[in-house]
């Protein structure tokens, strides 16, 4: 009998499967590995524990836990934020009356779903909306689509979703907070933030509404004469954060994986079409230029980038600065070339086929970057290749594989008909762009090094893996090791020692953390079992050699003190106490 939601939560989900669904899993022997999502590695360092059920991160991080701990540390939530989260996953309801479990992220998740269902509603059964979903209907958007996406429509009015939710028990202030309703600064009064448009709900990985994307219906004209936006987006909130958001990332995450690439396009339009002719793989920014962090998020599913976008390469785009980060990230990219004038939604309409046509004839970034530039300049005349060489010289130096960048240096060479010396010379003076604000790697590693550890905090970690490694072995510890031992250290191999390395008993959090770990690290080690007694011993004789040299420091230390006082009766006796602790050493 599961006496608490969390236990019947972990019952019912598998770490693996929730893990994996944040980022990209391999099978490491009974485990699985894969590159920490939690700070920027080439190595993967973060390791799963089915039979345990827990996760930890080896590498600089040095962080780990159970399900919940890697929900809380992922999504950026609070525990019983991350616990809502996780009983939706596993189908486990939560009781309501539980003051606890309501926080105010809750409520303005409860909000933003009712909002939705409002929005949905009002598509399905108002005049308003009925016009709107002819005109979807028209733009190629079937119904399917519109249910999967949960499409609606705000109708044209001040304060229609805010009296909904007020009527469903929520305060307006909570509408403001979830980004649904404005005050006027004249009257106090609240008014809803999208009226008269197209709404795209804004999920997060967990397919819980965050936000909001409205796309104007009927042209408009405000009252100081300016034409209404065509999109309007939610503002930051708690929730919502579009620098972080990709609009269909939960929907595409596993098809990224699946085939390898994720493809980035600019609007919500794109994407559902897209994922309409078959390409599920298809994400977009929410209204902002690509982010650090949108890419860093890209990052766990895949290497491979395909972009969409209208680039603009001879300017300092924002796209343009997007890709640049992309590449410093270590993205390989390529450019889906579209027809003038078009986007990836205009071609998914007129033909699915023709779409999944353009993905797979997507260029390289450098051949985009080559003929975009040729085609904008005379390279003919004097001025059009000086032109051409300054904008894609800057480009042919951030190459980092030194072959690939000799093959674009004589292509470049032969499209301008100069000698390769020339275009070499020229390369070294060409500015190398640098990173800068973009550099996101150093910023999502601050605060997260681990304290050095000390060669014993070292040796004592690896007599541990090696005790879990082989509890047999724990019989060769003296009752006098235990105490030159941490204690923690020595309360872990006391336990291994006397009741093995399963827990038989109900043990301290603390106690049972460590045990977890060192198992994991135990079972990702590579030592033979031949080779455990002796490293063993290698380890216990220096710890002993540690533990007598750290004694012989403290006496000489006490010594000088006492011949400061010229109490040279306790200088005589510490002497023989160090003479005695020295032959220990011998």
């Amino acid at each position: 009998m599961l006496n608490s939601p969390i236990e019947e939560i972990k019952s019912r989900l598998d770490i693996v499967e929730v893990i994996g669904s944040y980022i990209k899993l391999h099978k490491a022997g009974a485990n699985y590995r894969a590159l920490c999502p939690f700070h920027s590695e080439k190595k993967p360092s973060f390791f799963i524990s089915p039979a345990r059920q827990i996760w930890h991160c080896f590498g600089s991080c040095g962080t780990g836990g159970d399900v919940f701990k890697f929900v809380m540390k992922i999504e950026g939530v609070e525990f019983g934020d991350a616990l809502r989260i996780l009983a939706k996953k596993a189908g486990v309801e939560l009781k309501r009356e539980d003051p606890k479990l309501r926080t105010e992220r809750e409520r303005l998740y409860e909000i933003s779903e009712l909002a939705s269902k409002f929005f949905e509603t009002q598509l399905r059964e108002s005049p308003g909306g009925k016009e709107v979903k002819k005109y979807l209907l028209d733009r190629g958007v079937n119904e399917e689509s519109i249910k999967k996406w949960r499409l609606g429509y705000a109708p044209d009015v001040w304060q229609g979703l805010s009296d909904f939710l007020v009527g469903r028990g929520y305060k307006r202030e909570e509408a403001e907070k979830a980004g649904l309703s404005l005050k006027s600064e004249k009257t106090g009064n609240y008014y809803d933030r999208f009226r008269g448009r197209i709404i795209f709900p804004i999920f997060d990985l967990n397919s819980q509404v965050v936000g909001f994307g409205g796309r104007i219906f009927k042209k408009t004209i405000r009252t100081d004469g300016q034409e209404e936006a065509k999109y309007i987006n939610s503002p930051g909130t708690m929730l919502y954060d579009k620098s972080r958001i990709l609009y269909g990332l939960d929907k595409a995450g596993k098809a990224i994986r699946e085939n390898g690439v994720s493809i980035l396009v600019e609007g919500y339009f794109d994407v559902i079409i897209a994922s309409q002719s078959g390409l599920e793989n298809v994400v977009a920014t929410s209204g902002t230029a690509l982010t650090p962090y949108h890419l860093k998020i890209l990052k766990r599913y895949s290497n491979n980038l395909l972009t969409a976008f209208d680039m603009d390469i001879a300017g300092n785009s924002a796209t343009k600065r997007g890709i640049d980060l992309a590449q410093n990230l270590g993205f390989d990219i390529k450019i889906m070339t579209m027809p003038r004038e078009s986007d990836p939604a205009d071609i998914g309409r007129e033909s699915p086929e023709k779409l999944k046509k353009l993905v797979k004839e997507a260029k390289s970034i450098y051949n985009f970057y080559f003929e975009d530039v040729i085609s904008r300049f005379d390279r003919n005349s004097l001025e059009g290749k000086k032109k051409i060489s300054e904008i894609l010289l800057p480009v042919i130096k951030k190459i980092p594989n030194k072959i690939e960048q000799a093959v674009w240096i004589k292509n470049l060479a032969e499209t301008l008909e100069v000698k390769d010396e020339n275009i070499l010379e020229e390369l070294q003076k060409a500015p190398l762009e640098e990173p800068g604000e973009f550099n996101i790697e150093k910023e999502t590693e601050k605060g997260q090094e681990k304290k050095r550890k000390t060669r014993k905090e070292l040796l004592e970690e690896r007599l541990s893996i090696l005790i879990v490694k082989s509890p047999n072995k724990a019989n060769l510890l003296k009752e006098e090791d235990f105490k030159i031992f941490s204690s923690q250290v020595s309360q872990l191999l006391n336990y291994v020692k006397e009741k093995g390395i399963n827990p038989i008993e109900d043990i301290s959090a603390e106690l049972s953390n460590s045990l977890n770990y060192f198992s994991l690290k135990a079972e990702i080690d590579d030592i033979e079992d031949d080779n455990i007694g002796e490293e063993l011993d290698s380890c216990l004789e220096e710890i002993r050699e540690l533990a007598v040299r750290e004694d012989l420091d403290k006496i000489s230390h006490e010594i000088k003190k006492e011949e400061q006082g010229k109490n040279f009766k306790k200088v005589k006796e510490l002497v023989q106490e160090f003479n005695q602790r020295s032959k220990l050493r011998g």
